[in-house]
């Protein structure tokens, strides 16, 4: 490693970072910033100022990045439709890469030579954060206190040693059952109790959503309205992508909404065990891929499901800046010039059904489809389509049978 003069540090203000921002001074005698992005994580943030220059930061950012963050990291995501391994919404995951982008700005701005980040060396999010940090500044240095030699804080009561010796301003509690991440898109929990895959969440556990049995008993009936792929507008109340995706929060929450919990696969090897509360997301996904199913081609419609597994593992993977992804990008992103349209949807006791769909783009047409006499399609032609689509069928019956003809 070069040598390390100015420190930008991605910090959230728990123990983890706040030990890391002393042990780094500590470590490598050099000045840290500290840098927290407001991604919608709510009060998690109203301390973080006084515990960064208490612990000794030398300046301290916090940047609100909510609407970006829904503006250009999530709705392009939900035009892909993304879901990696058919289940997650990849909250967590889209976060990772705008952390990093603002982190390399600021060290850009305040003239550091160094980027660090908390995450071990076990997970997801370092190879996120770093792809990043690479991507956008290749000459970059990257800490990653986990993985030093020189740490030495490998436990939980280690760290809070260390905290009280330095007279960290962090509470100092027992270990939590879990550990959890929230942004506007999501809360995630992982790790402690959840680790046995056989073991149910405790209901007291989820913070975004209430239990489905708990939710109202009169289903809510909602109206979003889209233009060029993104959602614009609810019940005809146009909102900014932040606002819009908060507010489906909350009505998605109040019907039990987006609950998962699914062993998933980890870029670095193992599987984890993961629960996530996406309810506004949920209901997004349902109304574009509703809208999407009268306004796309067949054949571009069904390319966009074919690559979306492909994108959804790229973002998960932290491939966010890789030229891949952004190609990827352009392909969906030129299919949803037409997507445009509302969708009504019915929100009951966890489950989120479309049950209409208009759009001023629309491909379908009553007159084609119709089971009633129509002008527009000729019956028998079909005959010549199926004959001519069993040719190869027919010929390896044939030859499954030994007529060689």
């Amino acid at each position: 490693m070069k040598d390390v003069g100015k420190i930008v540090l991605a910090y959230s203000g728990g123990l983890d970072t706040s030990v890391i921002l002393k042990w780094l001074q500590e470590t490598f005698g050099a000045e840290v910033i500290a840098f927290a992005a407001d991604l919608g994580q709510g009060s998690e943030l109203d301390t973080v100022r006084e515990k960064a220059i208490a612990t000794g930061a030398s300046k301290v950012y916090i940047e609100d990045l909510r609407e970006e963050f829904v503006r250009d990291f999530i709705f392009p995501m939900l035009r892909a439709n993304a879901l990696y391994e058919g289940q997650y919404m990849l909250g967590t995951s889209i976060a990772r890469p705008l952390i990093a982008k603002k982190q390399i700005e600021i060290a850009a701005r305040e003239q550091a030579d160094t980027v660090a980040h908390g995450a071990t060396g076990k997970g997801n999010d370092q190879v996120r954060f770093e792809l990043t940090y690479y991507a956008l500044n290749p000459n970059i240095n990257v800490i990653a206190p986990w993985r030093d030699p020189h740490w030495q804080l490998t436990s939980r009561s280690a760290m809070i040693a260390y905290a009280k010796q330095h007279n960290i301003p962090v509470p100092v509690t027992a270990d939590k059952p879990y550990s959890s991440d929230r942004n506007l898109l999501h809360i995630s929990f992982e790790g402690g109790i959840l680790e046995d895959p056989w073991q149910e969440p405790d209901p007291s556990m989820y913070v975004m959503s209430v239990a489905p049995e708990q939710a109202p008993d009169k289903p809510t009936y909602i109206e979003i309205d889209y233009e060029r792929g993104d959602p614009v507008a609810v019940d005809g109340v146009r909102m900014s992508p932040a606002q819009l995706l908060a507010h489906l929060n909350e009505l998605g929450g109040k019907n039990g909404i987006g609950r998962v919990d699914m062993v998933e696969n980890r870029y670095v090897g193992m599987k984890s065990r993961g629960v996530y509360e996406t309810p506004g997301g949920t209901i997004l996904h349902a109304a574009h891929r509703a809208i999407e199913t009268i306004t796309l081609d067949r054949e571009v419609m069904h390319f966009k499901e074919e690559i979306m597994p492909r994108y959804a593992r790229l973002v998960y993977y932290g491939y966010w800046f890789a030229p891949e992804r952004e190609m990827l990008q352009t392909a969906i992103d030129a299919s949803q010039q037409q997507v445009t349209g509302t969708v009504r949807l019915k929100l009951y006791k966890g489950t989120c059904s479309v049950v209409g769909r208009k759009s001023p783009c629309s491909l379908y047409r009553e007159d084609f489809a119709t089971f009633e006499k129509d002008s527009v399609y000729r019956q028998a032609d079909a005959e010549g389509f199926i004959r001519l689509n069993a040719l190869r069928l027919r010929v390896n019956s044939l030859c499954r049978r030994g007529d060689h003809g």
